[in-house]
């Protein structure tokens, strides 16, 4: 479609590059020096954007610019940094990468939890420091057996990690904005008396203002100085000076953390602590997942700019064809 171009607001993997490039006209925005210029002289052209994590929000004051605006394909199953609201509000589409990462980000949760009930990367740094010879054998850890978790949002990537849980013996509880009849868990309305209840407290839902510090302090005391926090949702759940708080006085007793408030930069002062395992936000990070998910991207703009409608609109945005 000639009349079809695509803006990419950042930088994104050669595949989705490639892959939209080679069907429809894209220009590039994070290559182009005057960046007002250019919208202003594409402001009626570009009918579809693309964006991803990391690559700065695309919100209403950007999405305004573009009067003739269909369609935003999303890299990520978050969506967090696009204001799908507004879209939806004025007959955009909002795209995003669902299931195909859900089973490496499940895989990546539970390995997460592993390691930090476990304590392997502890246990690795000993070994290599020569702590095996000289000091003996490596001390004793907590263990699964025997013990219950909340899931913080039982969707897709939830119920993958529910599944998984299930297999390692563990007893399984979730809070989400309402029960699911046909789940065989405990649903707890509140989240701190699910907290209060469990031994680990992986949290799983979506990012965005609705879920800004929903693990509060309150939370966080709630789940105690035996408790162990698995985040691999968004930092921006987590009351992060509130828990670095925690973890330093003893009041909560571990975190795996795959990801931070303000990424790429985490609170120094995690790094001191031999209670945490922390790692940069590489739960979907495999060769096999970014590829699909980029391929998903392509399909979406592709399809659409065809006239055969968008595969994955989020349920902000009930889609129109172009």
């Amino acid at each position: 479609m000639s009349d079809f171009e695509v803006l990419f607001t950042g930088p994104v993997m050669p595949l989705i590059r490639e892959g939209i490039s080679a069907r429809l006209k894209t220009h590039h925005l994070h290559e182009i020096a005057d960046k007002d210029g250019f919208i202003a002289a594409h402001a009626t052209r570009i009918r579809g954007l693309v964006g991803g994590s990391g690559h700065g929000k695309i919100d209403a004051s950007l999405m305004s610019k573009f009067v003739n605006l269909k369609i935003v394909g999303n890299f990520g199953v978050g969506y967090d940094g696009v204001d799908a609201k507004w879209a939806g509000q004025n007959g955009i589409i909002v795209t995003n990468t669902p299931d195909v990462l859900t089973d490496e980000v499940a895989d990546l949760a539970m390995g997460l939890l592993i390691a930090t009930v476990r304590r392997l990367p502890q246990a690795d740094r000993y070994l290599r420091e020569g702590k095996w010879v000289s000091q003996g054998n490596f001390p004793l850890t907590s263990s699964l057996r025997e013990k219950k978790m909340g899931i913080l949002g039982l969707g897709r990537i939830g119920g993958a990690i529910a599944k998984r849980a299930e297999a390692f013996g563990l007893t399984l509880a979730y809070h989400s904005r309402s029960a699911k009849p046909e789940i065989p868990y405990r649903y707890y309305a509140s989240l701190v008396d699910m907290a209060r209840e469990v031994d680990i407290l992986m949290v799983i839902a979506p990012g965005g203002e609705a879920t800004r510090g929903i693990v509060n302090r309150d939370v966080l005391e709630a789940l105690g100085p035996a408790g162990t926090l698995i985040n691999v949702a968004r930092g921006t759940l987590v009351d992060e000076p509130a828990m670095v708080e925690m973890l330093q006085n003893g009041r909560l007793g571990a975190a795996g953390l795959d990801v931070f408030e303000k990424e790429p930069h985490v609170p120094e002062a995690l790094f001191g602590l031999d209670n945490v395992v922390l790692l940069p936000h590489v739960g979907s990070a495999s060769h096999y997942t970014r590829n699909k998910m980029g391929q998903l991207v392509v399909d979406n703009i592709v399809s659409f700019a065809e006239g055969r409608g968008p595969l994955t609109p989020v349920a902000e945005t009930p889609w129109t064809k172009a």
